[in-house]
């Protein structure tokens, strides 16, 4: 009488399933590495692209202020740390005159716009930030 030899082979599918569910856990985690690594960035480049259209509009407020004959300058469009700053005014009179000691003056309010953009549109490193104040004369 002769016995059969038992089948084997049950450690190697239990293997192959460990190194397959081991390879799709490290693949994920890579891919979630650079998914963080691109939010991080690009956060960034919104912070800076927040501060470069804070400086173009402190930079029109300046000029707004300092503009003679209560004029408001035209659109300026400069470059800042590789990002494309563009600066706009624009001047409204107050509807009633203002009354100080006496006399009759009118009040001017200028409209400050800046807007930072670095990139095109379709770049993922793509920031644009647009900021407005309110300046009064």
């Amino acid at each position: 009488m002769h016995l059969k030899p038992r089948e084997r082979g049950f450690g190697l599918v239990a293997a192959m399933f460990l190194i397959i569910i081991v390879a799709a856990v490290i693949a994920t985690m890579a891919r979630l590495a650079v998914i963080q690594n691109a939010t991080t960035s690009l956060a960034i480049q919104q912070a800076r692209a927040y501060q470069v259209a804070r400086a173009g509009l402190e930079y029109g407020i300046a000029r707004g202020l300092a503009a003679a004959g209560s004029t408001c300058a035209n659109a300026t469009v400069f470059s800042l740390d590789g990002f494309m700053v563009e600066v706009s005014c624009e001047k409204h009179e107050s509807s009633e005159p203002l009354i100080e000691e006496g006399k009759s003056t009118l009040t001017f309010f200028y409209q400050i716009e800046a807007t930072a953009t670095f990139a095109t549109l379709a770049s993922p490193d793509y920031a644009y930030r647009k900021l407005t104040a309110v300046v009064e004369k």
